[in-house]
């Protein structure tokens, strides 16, 4: 699998990569589609940059000896996006859906601390509402896996099965801990500009309402970000090995409000992040201990 390219320090520049993601690619029969195993890498890139300080108060984390765990993640998006903008990726990049993210890390991540990271497409799969496809990122410190993180997306395509779709949505399960969180009208604008993640639905009613979007809705990793803050500071969070796995479901839209719901046990907790009304859920997930 040869990497389309290696950078070392710095990552390449976004402006440059988002220019070619609004070129059309050449359209190709949906049987046809093939996602390449293309991969890059980014060596030497420090976890102290500048923005940080912005991240952590953007999303609620406090500052610590360690970064965030989904800080990698930001690290690697400018990889993340060189990749989906090269000319053999044949999806457009507007309108991939991210449906979940799943993130381990193997010990806590010391700020400053230097990190190789690696980025690769991997495990495309048909489903009836499309082709799914991953994104594989992993951070080596000193040469040794530190974080790894899977986020999968989806490519929308007809459904040829002819099957049912629907039906009633399972039941929510109803966990013991609550708390509130809001999302103001701007946090996408804001966490655009400390994540790089500039896609129009996130930053205005307006450019949303081009896609079909009432009103701006919240980044998927921001509201995973959020609740991660949030969990973080309750009694029996452990700063250890840990895996978080994430799904996302409805749109938070901007401005808003949302039920983070979540029970914390030995091994593990598992968490929703719930419209206000308690009857939907915008992401759940699982966050068990040990690597």
């Amino acid at each position: 699998m040869p990497d389309t390219s290696i950078y070392r320090n710095h990552p390449p520049g976004l402006w440059t990569l988002y220019s070619k993601a609004i070129l059309p690619k050449d359209k190709q029969a949906g049987s046809e589609l093939r996602i390449p195993g293309l991969s890059t890498r980014l060596i030497g890139v420090s976890t102290a940059n500048h923005n940080l300080k912005r991240y952590q108060k953007v999303c609620g984390f406090g500052t610590q000896a360690n970064v965030p765990i989904t800080w990698p993640h930001i690290l690697a998006f400018p990889l993340h996006l060189k990749l989906l903008t090269e000319k053999a990726f044949p999806l457009p990049l507007l309108g991939l859906v991210h449906l979940r993210n799943d993130i381990t890390q193997h010990r806590p991540i010391g700020t400053g601390e230097t990190l190789d990271i690696a980025v690769r497409l991997d495990g495309q799969t048909s489903t009836p509402k499309g082709l799914e496809f991953d994104l594989v990122t992993e951070a080596w410190s000193a040469g040794r896996l530190v974080w790894e993180e899977t986020s999968t997306n989806l490519f929308r395509q007809p459904d040829k099965s002819g099957g049912k779709s629907g039906g009633k949505p399972p039941e929510l399960p109803r966990y013991p801990e609550a708390a509130e969180i809001s999302a103001p009208e701007s946090i996408g604008r804001q966490y655009a500009g400390v994540s790089g993640d500039r896609n129009l639905i996130h930053l205005h009613a307006l450019t949303a309402k081009a896609f079909g979007f009432p009103r701006a809705i919240a980044h998927g990793m921001w509201s995973k970000a959020r609740v991660l803050a949030l969990l973080e500071q309750q009694s029996g969070w452990r700063q250890d090995a840990v895996s978080v796995s994430c799904q996302f479901k409805k749109p938070l839209f901007l401005p808003g409000t949302a039920q983070l719901n979540w029970q914390a046990g030995q091994s593990g907790w598992d968490y929703q992040l719930l419209n206000a009304s308690g009857n939907a859920p915008h992401l759940s997930g699982e966050i068990r201990w040990g690597s």
